[in-house]
Protein backbone atom coordinates (compact mmCIF):
# COMPACT_ATOMS: atom_id res chain seq x y z
CA UNK A 1 0.00 0.00 0.00
CA UNK A 2 0.97 3.41 -0.78
CA UNK A 3 2.00 5.73 1.93
CA UNK A 4 -0.93 8.34 0.25
CA UNK A 5 -3.29 5.22 0.75
CA UNK A 6 -1.87 4.63 4.66
CA UNK A 7 -1.89 8.48 5.22
CA UNK A 8 -4.30 9.56 8.25
CA UNK A 9 -7.27 11.60 6.88
CA UNK A 10 -7.52 13.98 9.77
CA UNK A 11 -10.93 15.56 7.96
CA UNK A 12 -12.07 12.25 8.92
CA UNK A 13 -14.33 13.57 12.47
CA UNK A 14 -16.32 10.31 13.12
CA UNK A 15 -14.31 6.31 13.78
CA UNK A 16 -17.17 4.67 15.69
CA UNK A 17 -20.29 2.60 14.62
CA UNK A 18 -22.74 5.02 15.52
CA UNK A 19 -22.48 7.65 12.03
CA UNK A 20 -25.37 6.09 10.62
CA UNK A 21 -27.33 6.54 13.83
CA UNK A 22 -26.45 10.47 14.28
CA UNK A 23 -26.97 11.58 10.78
CA UNK A 24 -30.13 9.93 10.02
CA UNK A 25 -33.01 11.76 12.60
CA UNK A 26 -35.05 13.71 10.66
CA UNK A 27 -36.80 13.81 7.64
CA UNK A 28 -38.47 10.47 6.49
CA UNK A 29 -38.55 10.59 2.63
CA UNK A 30 -37.08 7.51 1.08
CA UNK A 31 -33.63 7.95 -1.09
CA UNK A 32 -33.56 6.96 -4.42
CA UNK A 33 -33.35 3.30 -4.35
CA UNK A 34 -32.14 2.94 -8.01
CA UNK A 35 -29.56 5.24 -7.29
CA UNK A 36 -26.44 3.36 -7.19
CA UNK A 37 -27.98 1.11 -9.97
CA UNK A 38 -25.32 3.01 -11.73
CA UNK A 39 -22.82 1.64 -10.34
CA UNK A 40 -20.19 1.03 -12.86
CA UNK A 41 -16.43 -0.72 -11.43
CA UNK A 42 -14.16 -2.83 -13.63
CA UNK A 43 -14.14 -5.35 -10.83
CA UNK A 44 -11.17 -7.55 -11.28
CA UNK A 45 -11.75 -11.49 -11.58
CA UNK A 46 -11.65 -14.27 -8.90
CA UNK A 47 -7.57 -15.49 -9.03
CA UNK A 48 -8.53 -17.79 -6.26
CA UNK A 49 -10.15 -20.81 -7.46
CA UNK A 50 -12.41 -22.18 -5.19
CA UNK A 51 -11.60 -20.03 -2.59
CA UNK A 52 -14.68 -17.46 -0.90
CA UNK A 53 -14.13 -13.85 -1.37
CA UNK A 54 -14.51 -11.68 1.73
CA UNK A 55 -16.45 -8.98 2.44
CA UNK A 56 -16.23 -6.70 5.83
CA UNK A 57 -18.53 -4.30 6.96
CA UNK A 58 -16.81 -1.73 9.42
CA UNK A 59 -17.17 1.51 11.42
CA UNK A 60 -13.83 2.29 10.64
CA UNK A 61 -12.01 3.76 7.61
CA UNK A 62 -9.47 2.42 5.80
CA UNK A 63 -7.42 5.72 5.04
CA UNK A 64 -8.08 6.83 8.29
CA UNK A 65 -5.52 4.99 11.27
CA UNK A 66 -3.55 1.83 9.72
CA UNK A 67 -4.92 -0.57 12.63
CA UNK A 68 -6.18 -3.93 13.05
CA UNK A 69 -8.64 -4.48 9.97
CA UNK A 70 -5.77 -3.32 7.87
CA UNK A 71 -2.95 -5.97 9.12
CA UNK A 72 -5.20 -8.56 8.96
CA UNK A 73 -7.44 -7.61 5.63
CA UNK A 74 -4.09 -7.10 3.30
CA UNK A 75 -3.09 -10.87 4.45
CA UNK A 76 -6.25 -11.55 3.21
CA UNK A 77 -6.00 -10.61 0.03
CA UNK A 78 -3.51 -12.48 -0.67
CA UNK A 79 -5.28 -15.18 -0.88
CA UNK A 80 -8.81 -14.18 -1.92
CA UNK A 81 -10.53 -10.75 -2.98
CA UNK A 82 -11.37 -8.54 -0.11
CA UNK A 83 -14.02 -6.10 0.14
CA UNK A 84 -14.08 -3.05 2.49
CA UNK A 85 -17.31 -1.86 2.88
CA UNK A 86 -17.32 1.27 5.17
CA UNK A 87 -20.19 3.34 6.64
CA UNK A 88 -21.87 6.22 4.77
CA UNK A 89 -20.24 9.57 4.54
CA UNK A 90 -23.07 11.95 4.47
CA UNK A 91 -23.70 15.12 2.72
CA UNK A 92 -26.00 17.92 1.67
CA UNK A 93 -25.57 17.19 -1.74
CA UNK A 94 -24.82 13.60 -1.84
CA UNK A 95 -27.49 11.81 -4.72
CA UNK A 96 -26.59 8.28 -3.55
CA UNK A 97 -23.30 6.60 -4.43
CA UNK A 98 -21.02 4.16 -3.95
CA UNK A 99 -16.88 5.42 -4.09
CA UNK A 100 -14.49 2.29 -4.91
CA UNK A 101 -11.57 2.04 -4.90
CA UNK A 102 -8.64 -0.71 -5.14
CA UNK A 103 -5.22 -0.19 -3.44
CA UNK A 104 -1.53 -2.11 -4.17
CA UNK A 105 -2.76 -4.73 -0.87
CA UNK A 106 -5.67 -5.21 -3.73
CA UNK A 107 -8.56 -4.83 -1.06
CA UNK A 108 -11.23 -3.90 -2.65
CA UNK A 109 -12.30 -0.04 -0.64
CA UNK A 110 -16.44 0.61 -0.95
CA UNK A 111 -17.68 3.90 0.65
CA UNK A 112 -21.23 4.75 0.50
CA UNK A 113 -22.16 8.43 -0.12
CA UNK A 114 -25.95 9.99 1.54
CA UNK A 115 -27.38 12.81 1.46
CA UNK A 116 -28.57 14.17 5.02
CA UNK A 117 -31.06 14.57 6.84
CA UNK A 118 -32.68 11.03 5.49
CA UNK A 119 -34.49 8.82 8.19
CA UNK A 120 -32.97 5.86 9.73
CA UNK A 121 -35.02 3.36 7.46
CA UNK A 122 -34.59 4.94 4.16
CA UNK A 123 -30.45 5.08 5.25
CA UNK A 124 -30.67 1.31 5.40
CA UNK A 125 -32.79 0.43 3.00
CA UNK A 126 -30.39 2.29 0.88
CA UNK A 127 -27.20 0.52 2.09
CA UNK A 128 -28.93 -2.89 1.76
CA UNK A 129 -29.79 -1.90 -2.15
CA UNK A 130 -26.43 -0.74 -2.85
CA UNK A 131 -24.88 -3.58 -0.75
CA UNK A 132 -27.10 -6.32 -3.01
CA UNK A 133 -26.00 -3.84 -6.18
CA UNK A 134 -22.33 -4.61 -5.21
CA UNK A 135 -22.58 -7.88 -4.76
CA UNK A 136 -24.18 -8.37 -8.75
CA UNK A 137 -21.38 -5.89 -10.04
CA UNK A 138 -18.17 -7.88 -8.45
CA UNK A 139 -20.20 -11.48 -9.08
CA UNK A 140 -19.65 -12.65 -5.20
CA UNK A 141 -21.55 -15.50 -4.49
CA UNK A 142 -19.13 -17.87 -2.10
CA UNK A 143 -18.18 -15.06 0.45
CA UNK A 144 -17.07 -14.84 4.04
CA UNK A 145 -18.90 -12.08 6.06
CA UNK A 146 -16.91 -10.64 8.57
CA UNK A 147 -18.12 -7.80 10.69
CA UNK A 148 -16.13 -5.03 12.91
CA UNK A 149 -19.12 -3.11 13.54
CA UNK A 150 -22.91 -4.84 14.86
CA UNK A 151 -24.75 -1.90 13.27
CA UNK A 152 -23.85 -3.10 9.94
CA UNK A 153 -26.89 -5.67 10.86
CA UNK A 154 -29.53 -3.49 10.34
CA UNK A 155 -29.12 -3.69 6.02
CA UNK A 156 -26.94 -7.09 5.85
CA UNK A 157 -29.10 -9.72 8.09
CA UNK A 158 -30.24 -10.84 4.69
CA UNK A 159 -26.82 -12.04 3.08
CA UNK A 160 -26.29 -15.49 3.09
CA UNK A 161 -22.52 -16.54 3.49
CA UNK A 162 -20.57 -19.12 3.85
CA UNK A 163 -18.92 -18.31 7.33
CA UNK A 164 -20.08 -14.96 9.52
CA UNK A 165 -17.06 -14.08 11.71
CA UNK A 166 -17.31 -11.04 14.39
CA UNK A 167 -13.60 -9.25 14.99
CA UNK A 168 -14.95 -7.42 17.99
CA UNK A 169 -11.95 -4.75 18.44
CA UNK A 170 -13.25 -3.08 21.20
CA UNK A 171 -16.69 -2.27 23.53
CA UNK A 172 -18.16 -0.10 21.23
CA UNK A 173 -21.04 0.93 23.79
CA UNK A 174 -19.10 2.20 25.89
CA UNK A 175 -17.59 4.78 23.20
CA UNK A 176 -18.48 8.34 22.91
CA UNK A 177 -21.71 8.69 20.87
CA UNK A 178 -22.81 5.25 21.05
CA UNK A 179 -26.18 4.76 20.15
CA UNK A 180 -28.62 2.72 22.03
CA UNK A 181 -29.24 0.09 19.09
CA UNK A 182 -25.52 -1.23 19.43
CA UNK A 183 -26.07 -3.92 22.29
CA UNK A 184 -29.23 -5.31 20.64
CA UNK A 185 -27.81 -5.54 17.52
CA UNK A 186 -24.48 -7.23 19.04
CA UNK A 187 -26.90 -9.75 20.49
CA UNK A 188 -28.44 -10.31 17.41
CA UNK A 189 -24.63 -10.78 15.28
CA UNK A 190 -23.94 -12.81 17.97
CA UNK A 191 -26.88 -15.39 17.40
CA UNK A 192 -25.43 -15.51 13.92
CA UNK A 193 -21.76 -15.37 13.84
CA UNK A 194 -20.02 -18.96 13.70
CA UNK A 195 -16.76 -17.12 15.00
CA UNK A 196 -15.93 -14.49 17.18
CA UNK A 197 -12.73 -12.89 17.45
CA UNK A 198 -11.71 -10.41 20.38
CA UNK A 199 -8.91 -8.13 20.39
CA UNK A 200 -7.53 -8.42 23.30
CA UNK A 201 -7.93 -10.60 26.89
CA UNK A 202 -10.32 -8.40 28.91
CA UNK A 203 -12.64 -8.07 26.03
CA UNK A 204 -12.51 -11.81 25.46
CA UNK A 205 -13.18 -12.32 29.11
CA UNK A 206 -16.50 -10.41 28.42
CA UNK A 207 -18.02 -11.73 25.70
CA UNK A 208 -16.95 -15.24 26.08
CA UNK A 209 -20.30 -16.64 28.04
CA UNK A 210 -22.20 -14.75 25.19
CA UNK A 211 -20.97 -17.20 22.42
CA UNK A 212 -19.79 -21.01 22.06
CA UNK A 213 -16.86 -20.20 19.93
CA UNK A 214 -14.96 -16.76 21.04
CA UNK A 215 -11.60 -16.92 20.74
CA UNK A 216 -8.71 -14.19 22.09
CA UNK A 217 -6.17 -12.53 19.63
CA UNK A 218 -4.78 -9.77 21.34
CA UNK A 219 -2.67 -7.11 19.86
CA UNK A 220 0.16 -8.22 17.11
CA UNK A 221 2.68 -6.25 15.79
CA UNK A 222 4.82 -5.63 12.38
CA UNK A 223 8.29 -6.75 14.06
CA UNK A 224 10.42 -5.91 11.40
CA UNK A 225 8.27 -2.15 10.60
CA UNK A 226 9.26 -1.08 13.97
CA UNK A 227 12.51 -2.36 14.35
CA UNK A 228 13.72 -0.30 11.78
CA UNK A 229 13.67 2.17 14.93
CA UNK A 230 17.06 0.31 16.46
CA UNK A 231 18.34 -1.23 13.36
CA UNK A 232 21.73 1.28 13.31
CA UNK A 233 22.69 0.25 9.55
CA UNK A 234 18.88 0.67 8.84
CA UNK A 235 17.32 3.32 11.13
CA UNK A 236 16.84 6.59 9.57
CA UNK A 237 19.57 8.76 9.87
CA UNK A 238 17.50 12.48 8.99
CA UNK A 239 14.79 13.11 11.57
CA UNK A 240 11.51 14.18 10.51
CA UNK A 241 11.17 18.56 10.12
CA UNK A 242 8.52 18.76 12.50
CA UNK A 243 10.86 16.73 15.50
CA UNK A 244 14.66 17.27 14.94
CA UNK A 245 14.07 20.47 17.02
CA UNK A 246 12.28 19.54 19.74
CA UNK A 247 14.58 18.63 22.40
CA UNK A 248 15.36 15.92 24.60
CA UNK A 249 14.31 13.74 26.63
CA UNK A 250 11.33 13.18 24.46
CA UNK A 251 8.34 11.08 24.90
CA UNK A 252 6.03 10.05 23.11
CA UNK A 253 2.85 8.87 22.05
CA UNK A 254 1.19 8.35 18.36
CA UNK A 255 -2.60 7.20 18.27
CA UNK A 256 -6.06 8.64 17.91
CA UNK A 257 -6.81 11.73 20.72
CA UNK A 258 -9.83 11.08 21.57
CA UNK A 259 -12.00 10.64 25.37
CA UNK A 260 -9.67 7.67 25.83
CA UNK A 261 -6.62 10.12 26.74
CA UNK A 262 -6.15 11.59 30.09
CA UNK A 263 -5.13 14.81 28.98
CA UNK A 264 -4.82 16.00 32.76
CA UNK A 265 -2.55 13.50 33.39
CA UNK A 266 -0.48 14.76 30.18
CA UNK A 267 -0.53 18.48 31.40
CA UNK A 268 0.29 17.26 35.07
CA UNK A 269 3.43 15.90 33.25
CA UNK A 270 4.48 18.72 31.37
CA UNK A 271 3.88 20.94 34.69
CA UNK A 272 5.61 18.53 37.00
CA UNK A 273 8.65 18.23 34.33
CA UNK A 274 9.47 21.61 32.04
CA UNK A 275 12.23 19.90 30.77
CA UNK A 276 10.49 17.07 29.42
CA UNK A 277 9.01 17.17 26.16
CA UNK A 278 5.68 15.74 24.83
CA UNK A 279 5.63 14.44 21.65
CA UNK A 280 1.80 13.51 20.59
CA UNK A 281 1.32 12.20 17.46
CA UNK A 282 -2.36 11.26 15.51
CA UNK A 283 -5.83 13.20 14.81
CA UNK A 284 -7.94 14.34 17.20
CA UNK A 285 -11.36 12.89 17.20
CA UNK A 286 -14.40 13.43 19.65
CA UNK A 287 -13.28 16.10 21.57
CA UNK A 288 -12.65 19.32 21.56
CA UNK A 289 -9.29 20.22 20.25
CA UNK A 290 -9.25 23.37 22.79
CA UNK A 291 -9.23 21.13 25.86
CA UNK A 292 -6.15 19.69 25.24
CA UNK A 293 -3.47 20.88 27.63
CA UNK A 294 -1.16 23.51 25.89
CA UNK A 295 1.77 23.78 27.55
CA UNK A 296 4.98 24.82 25.89
CA UNK A 297 6.74 21.07 26.25
CA UNK A 298 3.83 19.66 25.02
CA UNK A 299 4.02 19.36 20.76
CA UNK A 300 0.93 18.14 18.95
CA UNK A 301 2.42 17.12 15.81
CA UNK A 302 -0.79 15.53 14.15
CA UNK A 303 -1.51 12.42 11.48
CA UNK A 304 1.29 10.57 10.14
CA UNK A 305 1.48 7.91 7.95
CA UNK A 306 1.97 3.96 9.35
CA UNK A 307 5.49 3.88 6.89
CA UNK A 308 6.48 7.43 8.76
CA UNK A 309 5.72 6.23 12.37
CA UNK A 310 9.80 4.54 12.47
CA UNK A 311 11.55 7.97 11.92
CA UNK A 312 9.36 9.30 14.67
CA UNK A 313 9.36 6.93 17.23
CA UNK A 314 13.38 6.25 17.04
CA UNK A 315 13.89 9.45 18.29
CA UNK A 316 11.77 9.22 21.68
CA UNK A 317 13.67 8.32 24.69
CA UNK A 318 9.83 7.06 26.52
CA UNK A 319 7.28 5.96 24.89
CA UNK A 320 3.63 6.60 26.54
CA UNK A 321 0.08 4.91 27.06
CA UNK A 322 -1.75 8.02 28.81
CA UNK A 323 -4.92 5.96 28.81
CA UNK A 324 -7.90 7.55 30.95
CA UNK A 325 -9.89 5.01 33.20
CA UNK A 326 -13.50 5.17 31.93
CA UNK A 327 -16.01 3.23 30.45
CA UNK A 328 -13.87 3.38 26.82
CA UNK A 329 -11.10 2.06 28.03
CA UNK A 330 -12.08 -0.55 30.21
CA UNK A 331 -11.41 -3.41 27.73
CA UNK A 332 -8.82 -1.92 25.41
CA UNK A 333 -5.48 -3.93 24.48
CA UNK A 334 -3.63 -1.03 22.84
CA UNK A 335 -1.64 -2.10 19.47
CA UNK A 336 0.81 0.26 20.43
CA UNK A 337 2.25 -1.44 23.20
CA UNK A 338 4.11 -4.08 21.53
CA UNK A 339 4.68 -1.92 19.20
CA UNK A 340 6.35 0.67 21.15
CA UNK A 341 8.46 -2.66 23.01
CA UNK A 342 9.60 -3.70 19.49
CA UNK A 343 11.12 -0.53 18.65
CA UNK A 344 13.21 -0.71 21.23
CA UNK A 345 11.70 1.68 23.30
CA UNK A 346 10.87 1.58 26.95
CA UNK A 347 7.18 2.39 27.79
CA UNK A 348 5.20 3.74 30.80
CA UNK A 349 1.24 3.36 31.04
CA UNK A 350 -1.68 3.82 33.06
CA UNK A 351 -3.00 0.68 35.08
CA UNK A 352 -4.74 -0.58 31.49
CA UNK A 353 -5.89 -3.86 32.39
CA UNK A 354 -4.73 -5.60 29.22
CA UNK A 355 -1.30 -3.48 29.76
CA UNK A 356 -0.45 -4.77 33.03
CA UNK A 357 -1.59 -8.46 31.95
CA UNK A 358 1.19 -9.53 30.97
CA UNK A 359 3.30 -6.53 29.87
CA UNK A 360 3.38 -5.09 33.82
CA UNK A 361 3.55 -8.22 35.49
CA UNK A 362 6.66 -9.32 33.66
CA UNK A 363 8.39 -5.94 33.74
CA UNK A 364 8.55 -5.11 30.25
CA UNK A 365 6.50 -2.12 30.76
CA UNK A 366 6.26 0.45 34.01
CA UNK A 367 2.67 1.19 35.27
CA UNK A 368 1.58 4.50 36.97
CA UNK A 369 -1.88 6.47 37.20
CA UNK A 370 -0.84 9.58 39.56
CA UNK A 371 1.54 12.28 38.57
CA UNK A 372 3.83 11.83 40.58
CA UNK A 373 3.98 8.11 39.77
CA UNK A 374 3.95 8.58 36.57
CA UNK A 375 6.82 10.95 36.70
CA UNK A 376 9.07 8.37 38.86
CA UNK A 377 8.37 5.95 36.43
CA UNK A 378 9.12 7.63 33.20
CA UNK A 379 12.31 8.66 35.45
CA UNK A 380 12.83 4.81 35.88
CA UNK A 381 12.42 4.04 31.85
CA UNK A 382 14.85 6.65 30.83
CA UNK A 383 17.09 4.59 31.91
CA UNK A 384 15.63 1.22 31.16
CA UNK A 385 16.61 1.23 27.10
CA UNK A 386 20.07 1.31 28.20
CA UNK A 387 19.54 -2.25 30.07
CA UNK A 388 20.63 -5.11 27.79
CA UNK A 389 18.69 -7.60 29.99
CA UNK A 390 15.24 -5.86 29.88
CA UNK A 391 15.36 -5.51 25.96
CA UNK A 392 16.56 -9.03 25.81
CA UNK A 393 13.20 -10.44 27.87
CA UNK A 394 11.13 -7.97 25.37
CA UNK A 395 12.55 -9.65 22.44
CA UNK A 396 12.02 -13.04 24.16
CA UNK A 397 8.68 -12.30 24.78
CA UNK A 398 7.69 -10.59 21.41
CA UNK A 399 9.70 -13.74 19.54
CA UNK A 400 5.91 -15.52 18.19
CA UNK A 401 3.77 -12.51 18.32
CA UNK A 402 3.25 -11.38 14.72
CA UNK A 403 0.24 -10.55 12.69
CA UNK A 404 0.81 -13.49 10.44
CA UNK A 405 0.63 -15.75 13.02
CA UNK A 406 -2.60 -13.94 14.10
CA UNK A 407 -3.89 -14.36 10.64
CA UNK A 408 -2.63 -18.11 10.13
CA UNK A 409 -4.63 -18.68 13.56
CA UNK A 410 -7.53 -16.93 12.12
CA UNK A 411 -7.70 -18.94 8.86
CA UNK A 412 -7.95 -22.07 10.18
CA UNK A 413 -10.46 -21.38 12.24
CA UNK A 414 -12.33 -19.93 9.19
CA UNK A 415 -11.68 -23.10 7.45
CA UNK A 416 -12.87 -25.36 10.10
CA UNK A 417 -16.02 -23.47 9.90
CA UNK A 418 -16.51 -23.96 5.94
CA UNK A 419 -14.92 -28.04 5.92
CA UNK A 420 -17.68 -28.64 8.70
CA UNK A 421 -20.56 -27.05 6.99
CA UNK A 422 -19.47 -29.26 3.93
CA UNK A 423 -19.30 -32.31 5.31
CA UNK A 424 -22.87 -31.42 7.17
CA UNK A 425 -23.77 -30.34 3.73
CA UNK A 426 -22.99 -33.72 2.31
CA UNK A 427 -24.56 -35.95 5.01
CA UNK A 428 -27.71 -34.44 4.97
CA UNK A 429 -27.73 -35.03 1.11
CA UNK A 430 -26.74 -38.55 1.55
CA UNK A 431 -30.31 -39.94 2.80
CA UNK A 432 -32.31 -38.44 -0.32
CA UNK A 433 -29.69 -39.83 -2.90
CA UNK A 434 -29.78 -42.81 -1.24
CA UNK A 435 -33.66 -43.09 -1.41
CA UNK A 436 -33.53 -41.65 -5.07
CA UNK A 437 -31.09 -44.45 -6.06
CA UNK A 438 -33.59 -47.32 -4.75
CA UNK A 439 -36.79 -45.29 -5.83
Amino acid sequence: MSQQEKKVNNSVSSVGAWEIENSSKTAPESPSLNASSKLKFDFPKSSFSDTPDLVCLSHLRWNFVYQRPQHLLSRFSKQRRVFFIEEPIFSADAEGRIDISIGEDGVCVVVPHLREGLSEEAVKTTQQVMLDDLFDAAQISDYILWYYTPMAMGFSRHLEPQVVVYDCMDELSAFKGAPPALKDLEAELFSRADLVFTGGQSIYESKRNQHPNVYAFPSSIDKAHFAQCRDVERKVTQEPADQVDIPHPRLGFFGVIDERMDIDLLGGIAEARPDWHLVIIGPVVKIDPEVLPRHPNIHYLGGKSYQELPAYIAGWDVALLPFAHNESTRFISPTKTPEYLAAGKPVVSTSIRDVVRPYGDMGLVQIADTVPDFVAAVETALNQSHESEWLNKVDEFLADNSWDSTWGRMMQLVEGVISNASVSSKEALTPDMQSVSTG
